[in-house]
């Protein structure tokens, strides 16, 4: 059974010349893959020039990708526990590469990160900085070592290391909480993508989504799941790039997007010097200003303002009948009536709500910052302006932080390098992953800032009968993404008059660049491969730590592979019908949840991995203590100072936040205080056994015999 002792990674040369074949045997099957996929993106683009309905175009696409992952899926099926918990450990350092680049591709990174670059600037840069730094931490500090242990699951290394149950069972709580809270925002992206590309109502999207993810997942586990993901790579980095170096091309001519980024930041800053200071801008200000003050006047005296827009609307409509107006007229006051906030709860919550975006886009540059400064405020300003920029600079080294330390905590994440041959495989696979990541990374800023230049020059300006198709095609697909409003009333359009949302900015990329609708199909399917992968490797991670850690480990041990596998199996799909439940409510702040799953990780998991490798004498009352205590402070940090959180639980004391930290970063304080209480606890109870005391330090290293001092 694998875990008793450490696999160190050597392989006999029958082993070696096995893996060769079956390496020789991916090549030539991903290869033909990849032209097969080429080809019928060209057959696609030609249908479409011969008429076919875009409607048509995006059906195909769901259906062909979601079949394709399924047809992986079924020849992957396996009742095998190593094949099904981890690929039979025989998965190549380049494709494990793939399937981590995949795995850790969510559709918050494919979609939501050039969107967030694009709103935010420089700030976003401490998501890329962080999830990338992340996997260095993995390859030096946990992957190899994690590998040499030989275990299934983050939690079985836990039992094993720290020699009990204990350590298992906060692992598996741990790991539902990290990994639960993401799995529903993948799904929440696939019953998006799955509606927008189908026509599907978003509820029906989730399940047709979920379809796709358990048809991997079920039948073959990490096999399948592997295998699957390659493939989703494959489709997710095509669909990504194509459009940005297309947009690179229109711009520059130049065919390299990370070539020519600074050069378009410099003429993106120049613009917005300009935008700041032109007067049409300064008149939409103005207007968001006032109405901003309207509502603020409101919220003063809740109960008579809404009396008085009640009896107005009333007596429009009332009006407008006793005039004989047109039917449109009267339908549109009756509307405006109908849209009156029914009490005074509701006024207060609608109001306040548009008396903030008002105010939000009564800013310059549309409420954004200009892209290329560091932290808001200034460090030379008066004593608000030096806290602001103080602030901002903490809160982005802490967010760094929390990622990093996150990443290279997540149960999903670490469970891929039990999946290679060697412990050197699983080593070069952290690099080929950091590889693999870095392609999309590094193209996001650059995305961002080609489609902001696209903005400022061709779209302010232009009069709002002359604005490009895509405009008014995604303000009709979802007005929340993107909205455009003659504010000022003088035809033309300026920057402070369009609400943008970021999940836009990749989706509609092909469209600003001029591209054909096929492409645009392709880009939502590289969307849809993210989350698909994603939600593959986080639902098997929750089943796993049930099924293997709970089950066989605590409950019945002497249960068959057969057995073990089939509960695995339903486990999975209660995990998989639950998540899609709860995605299915369109939960609030889901965003928020899924970058907090981070600091959940990096508080829960990481003090105990890297001391359990490094520290031969941190012990089982220690790693649970700090396992509590890292987890538990962060908790409570989120839920006194996160404003949905505090609704959650009713928390009603004022909001304090410590040094500043914003609640996303809640992680920084885990941290630290979990690393502190491992440290304590294990030096004031017993050591552990001199048996896992000497296997710690023979997995660092190898050479040192065990039973020896």
């Amino acid at each position: 059974m694998a875990g008793a002792t450490p696999s160190l990674g050597g392989e006999g040369p029958i082993n070696k010349a096995a893996n060769a074949a079956f390496k020789k045997q991916l090549n030539k099957v991903y290869a033909w893959y990849t032209g097969g996929f080429f080809i019928f993106i060209v057959a696609l683009a030609i249908l479409e020039q011969m008429g076919l309905p875009r409607q048509w175009i995006g059906f195909i696409f769901l259906v062909a990708t979601v079949l394709l992952y399924a047809g992986i899926g079924f020849m992957s099926r396996t009742s095998d526990a190593s094949e099904y918990y981890v690929a039979g450990r025989r998965v190549p350092a380049v494709y494990n590469g793939m399937a981590t680049g995949a795995d850790w591709m969510s559709a918050a990174s494919f979609i939501g990160m050039a969107g967030t670059l694009y709103l935010t600037g420089y700030g976003g840069l401490a998501f890329i900085m962080g999830w990338t730094g992340g996997y260095c931490l993995v390859a030096l500090f946990l992957a190899p070592y994690l590998r040499k242990f030989g275990q299934f699951t983050i939690p079985d290394f836990l039992g094993a290391r720290y020699e009990g149950n204990l350590p298992r069972i906060l692992g598996v709580a741990a790991a539902i909480l990290c990994s639960f809270v993401y799995v529903v925002a993948q799904i929440y992206g696939v019953g998006l993508i799955t509606a927008r590309l189908s026509g599907l109502a978003f509820e029906i999207g989730v399940f047709v989504g979920l379809a796709g993810i358990l048809v991997c997942s079920f039948l073959g586990g990490m096999r399948a799941v592997t295998w699957t993901q390659v493939a989703q790579y494959i489709i997710l980095i095509i669909a990504y790039m194509i459009p940005v170096v297309w947009l690179s091309v229109k711009q520059t001519g130049v065919p390299v997007p990370q070539a020519i980024y600074g050069y378009q930041l410099q003429k993106v800053t120049e613009a917005e010097k300009k935008l700041k200071a032109d007067p049409k801008e300064q008149e939409v200000i103005a207007i968001f200003k006032a109405r901003a003050a309207e509502f603020e006047a409101k919220l003063k005296d809740v109960p008579a303002a809404l009396a008085a827009d009640r009896a107005a609307a009333t007596q429009k409509v009332a009006d407008l009948k006793a005039a004989n107006a047109p039917a449109d007229q009267i339908a549109a006051a009756e509307k405006a009536l109908a849209a009156v906030p029914k009490d005074e709860d509701e006024a207060k919550k609608v109001w306040a709500a548009a008396q903030k975006s008002n105010a939000d886009r009564a800013r310059p540059l549309a409420g954004m910052p200009s892209h290329a400064q560091q932290f808001a405020g200034d460090p030379n300003g008066d004593a608000k302006a030096q806290k602001t920029y103080d602030e901002s600079r903490r809160n982005f080294l802490a967010l760094v932080f929390c990622l990093m330390v996150g990443t290279a905590a997540l149960p999903h994440i670490l469970m891929r390098y039990y999946t290679t041959p060697s412990v050197k495989e699983a080593r070069e696979s952290v690099t080929w992953s950091l590889f693999f990541i870095f392609l999309l990374y590094f193209s996001a800023p650059a995305l961002a800032v080609l489609v902001k230049y696209e903005v400022f020059n061709v779209l302010v300006g232009t009069p709002f009968d002359q604005l490009p198709a895509w405009i008014a095609n995604w303000a009709k697909v979802d007005p929340a993404l993107l909205a455009v409003a003659d504010v000022n009333k003088d035809g033309i359009f300026q920057l402070g008059e369009m609400r943008i949302g970021g999940d836009i900015i990749v989706l509609a990329t092909p469209e600003i660049g001029g591209l054909p609708y096929v492409i645009s199909g392709m880009v939502a399917a590289g969307g849809l491969a993210a989350a698909l992968s994603t939600a593959d490797g986080l639902l098997l991670t929750i089943a796993n730590a049930l099924s293997h850690d709970v089950y066989y480990k605590m409950i019945d041990p002497n249960a068959s592979t057969a057995r073990r596998v089939t509960i695995s199996k339903i486990l999975l799909l209660v995990v998989a019908l639950a998540a899609a439940y709860v995605a299915a409510q369109k939960p609030a702040d889901i965003l928020f949840l899924v970058s907090a799953a981070f600091s959940f990780a990096a508080a829960a998991f990481f003090p105990a991995l890297v001391l359990g490798v490094f520290w031969k004498r941190a012990n089982k009352w220690g790693a649970s203590a700090g396992i509590v205590a890292g987890l538990g402070i962060t908790f409570y940090y989120m839920v006194t100072t996160q404003p949905w959180l505090r609704g959650v639980f009713g928390v009603t004391s004022p909001v304090e936040l410590w040094y500043g930290i914003l609640p996303i970063s809640a992680g920084i304080f885990g941290v630290p205080l979990g690393f502190a209480t491992i440290i304590i606890v294990s030096l004031l109870t017993p050591p552990p056994k001199k048996e896992t005391q000497e296997l710690v330090e023979h997995v660092r290293y190898p050479d040192l015999k065990l039973g020896k001092a």
